[in-house]
């Protein structure tokens, strides 16, 4: 009784109990055994009880189907609940299962609502992965590609705020400059002064109020074969040139010293053995010294060229290899305290007043370093929006102070701009062509709004060609579709270009150009990869139908490309086609034939047949006799079936005018060549089973591939109508029919 009423109490619903839930299992003034808290159906289809907290209490009637419940349900979800705990153990799980399960039964079905668990958590994790996975791949891209542009970002604007620094600071740096240079020239002299007095060994000399110029190692070379001597180290000041020996512990030891006016210096040709020497004359001898590289030898000449000169008139200013910038207090006060015509003339302070009037608005005096800022910002919209601004002004105002120099720098900035974004026109190159277009779009619209849309046509269209041909080489690589591909980019490309360019006649006709170079890339990579010397008749009709499909649908966005393509791939496409027809008119006749009907052995087999020839077109149930037999030559069947499918192969080459004449030429040779095939001298034929053969090719088999031919390339095959014609004219004489077996296979 328990089981049928769990059986009939497969799905409750389980509703707000009205019985209080402390009270014991007692309803309805008795106590209930666990077998009893479930409700018992007093109707077909009613309920008088129902279940709440385990107990039976009285209810009003209901209908069953109205609180229907899954508990497979809320059991997967209970499931759910305690496996996603974060607490959950799956030992302790296993265990408490073990001891609540009675009998294996139990533990199966536990394992069942489980393992159901489990497939229910791939199933949704897997689809989850599944709609989010190129959502995953294009944001990767999208990150990938706005790092790159921040990265260039804080590169260009840590540069322009080093420019803005220098120019904001650039008032006060003179004088300070000033003062700098005086500081470190005597910290110079001073600290050369210390470490010539602590480092180098027996010098006695003076070197209070000396300039120091440079210092320097180098090494000393023999006068008659250049053999190194030893190294020495030069200290070099305005009126003296102490040389030191470099002893082995790297101590310095005082040689000799000079008075720089009282030496020639004298640059030494590089030889093959001796580079970057010099030779010093002095008055001990003429001495050859060596420098490790060419830029310090110079620096060498030039230094003991400013010592030597160092007294006489404007050279005093000159310090080692940074000499000071002019004064420009010295400039400005003699030009400030200069009175000028103006400051004399009795007029001049209504002159001045005029000249006031006259200058232009202010942001325009500005506008140079706005626009600066703006681009080093690439804030390019904003930069093109004042440069216009600018001319706008100019165009009306031209009468106030430095307008035309102001405008020659207007002219400088928008050549800047342009400069600019064809630089990041040209860096759009990526893999994706639709990155490449997405981010090059900002860069267009705003060389269009310049008047400089031929040149960013231009650079577009050389972006969107490597990224093409980049594309092309992948598919290549992973055995792609190549023409989907290419066409689908193809137009992609021209639609983004259309909308940039909507208004451009000229870039417009660029479009059609480029895409003409494209296409003949694009060709003359199939004849290279695809279109090969020895290539079947298959592989080439469908290459060929699968380029010109996609072709034709660009009509649909106004760019028609068929007839050229048709043009560049014609003179291979006739090659390929006499080369099929020589290699296929070599198969015909090679193997002899015994002139008898063919035999299938079985059933299975005739009607396999029967049912290929069907998909081919033509019926051969009416040359069927018996269970097994073909009444015809199995030459003739085998030609039948490799006929018809190069008809279909030529049919979709001759969709193209210009390529149906060698395709029905080859089907042509092809007929005739079979129609001529003889028995061989000597073997016993049945002539009228040889005229039967031959009229089946005629009658049945030409006339299916005439119709097929049309069918497909949509012209009417006049050469395989005359061929027809000609053949009904010359055959023999139609044998009489025999009453043969017919066949249950059908």
């Amino acid at each position: 009784m328990m089981k049928k009423l769990m059986k009939n109490l497969k799905c409750v619903k389980i509703i707000k109990p009205k019985c209080d839930p402390d009270d014991p299992f007692v309803c309805l003034g008795k106590e209930l055994l666990p077998t009893e808290r479930y409700a018992r159906p007093e109707e077909k289809g009613m309920w008088k009880y129902s279940i709440c907290c385990g107990r039976v209490c009285k209810d009003q009637p209901v209908r069953m189907d109205e609180y229907w419940y899954q508990s497979d349900l809320q059991i997967m979800g209970e499931l759910m609940k305690e496996f996603d705990s974060s607490n959950f153990n799956v030992d302790k799980y296993t265990k408490q299962l073990v001891k609540e399960c009675v009998g294996g039964a139990d533990l199966q079905k536990c394992k069942k609502e489980i393992h159901t668990y489990r497939d229910q958590t791939s199933s949704t994790l897997k689809k989850s992965v599944y709609a989010n996975y190129m959502q995953f791949i294009e944001t990767a891209k999208e990150i990938s590609h706005l790092e790159s542009e921040m990265t260039q970002m804080s590169l260009l604007l840590q540069e322009q705020h080093n420019i803005l620094s220098s120019l904001t600071d650039g008032k006060g740096i003179s004088t300070q400059r000033e003062k700098d240079i005086e500081t470190s020239q005597e910290n110079e002299n001073t600290h050369a002064t210390r470490v010539i007095k602590e480092m180098v060994q027996n010098f006695t000399g003076k070197l209070e109020g000396k300039t120091f110029l440079y210092e320097g190692a180098l090494m000393e070379l023999d006068n008659n074969d250049y053999r190194p001597i030893q190294r020495v180290f030069f200290f070099l000041f305005n009126d003296v040139l102490i040389i030191c020996k470099v002893k082995h512990d790297k101590k310095l030891e005082f040689v000799v010293d000079y008075d720089p006016k009282k030496i020639a210096v004298i640059n030494i040709k590089d030889l093959d053995g001796v580079k970057n020497a010099i030779n010093i004359i002095t008055p001990d001898g003429s001495k050859i010294f060596q420098s490790i590289t060419a830029a310090g030898k110079k620096e060498w000449i030039e230094q003991l060229e400013v010592a030597f000169r160092w007294d006489q008139p404007g050279q005093k200013s000159k310090k080692g290899p940074a000499p000071q910038p002019p004064k420009r207090k010295s400039q400005e006060t003699p030009i400030t305290n200069k009175p000028t015509s103006i400051d004399l003339s009795p007029y001049g302070a209504q002159t001045q007043i005029k000249a006031a009037e006259n200058l232009g608005p202010e942001w325009i005096s500005t506008a140079n370093e706005e626009v600066q800022t703006l681009i080093a910002q690439r804030h390019f919209e904003d930069a093109e929006c004042l440069i216009k601004r600018c001319q706008e002004y100019l165009a009306q105002d031209k009468t106030f102070v430095n307008a035309l120099e102001i405008e020659e720098r207007v002219q400088q900035l928008e050549k800047q701009l342009m400069d600019v974004l064809l630089k990041e026109l040209s860096k759009c190159h990526a893999r994706n062509l639709q990155v490449a277009l997405r981010s090059s779009r900002r860069c267009s619209q705003i060389l269009v709004n310049m008047g400089k849309a031929r040149q960013a046509c231009g650079t577009v269209l050389k972006v969107c060609s490597v990224a093409l041909r980049t594309a092309q080489r992948e598919a290549r690589r992973n055995n792609s579709e190549i023409s989907e591909l290419f066409f689908c980019d193809l137009a992609q490309v021209a639609c983004e270009f259309i909308n940039v360019f909507e208004n451009q006649s000229a870039c417009v006709s660029a479009l059609v150009v480029w895409c003409n170079a494209e296409l003949q890339y694009f060709a003359n990579q199939l004849k290279k990869h695809y279109l090969t010397k020895g290539s079947h008749l298959e592989a080439i009709a469908k290459c060929v139908e699968g380029v010109r499909n996609p072709c034709a649908k660009l009509t649909e966005i106004g760019l028609d490309l068929s007839y050229h393509l048709e043009g560049l791939l014609r003179a291979d496409l006739d090659e390929l086609i006499r080369e099929s027809r020589t290699r296929l008119l070599e198969t015909i006749g090679r193997t002899e034939d015994v002139w008898q009907p063919y035999n299938l052995h079985t059933k299975t087999n005739l009607k396999r047949l029967l049912l290929e020839f069907d998909n081919l077109g033509i019926d051969m149930r009416a040359h069927a006799t018996g269970d097994t037999w073909i009444n015809l030559t199995q030459s003739t069947v085998n030609f039948t079936r490799h006929f018809l499918q190069v008809v279909n192969h030529c049919s979709y080459l001759s969709k193209s005018e210009a390529l149906s004449p060698s395709c029905q030429i080859l089907l042509s040779d092809l007929i005739q060549a079979q129609l001529a095939v003889k028995p061989t001298t000597g073997l016993s034929v049945d002539p009228n089973f040889v005229v039967k053969n031959k009229q089946f090719l005629v009658e049945e088999l030409l006339p299916v591939a005439l119709n097929k031919f049309r069918e497909i390339s949509g012209n009417g095959g006049e050469l395989l109508s005359t061929l027809q014609q000609q053949m009904r004219k010359q055959q023999a004489p139609i044998p009489k029919r025999r009453n043969v077996y017919q066949t249950d296979v059908f």
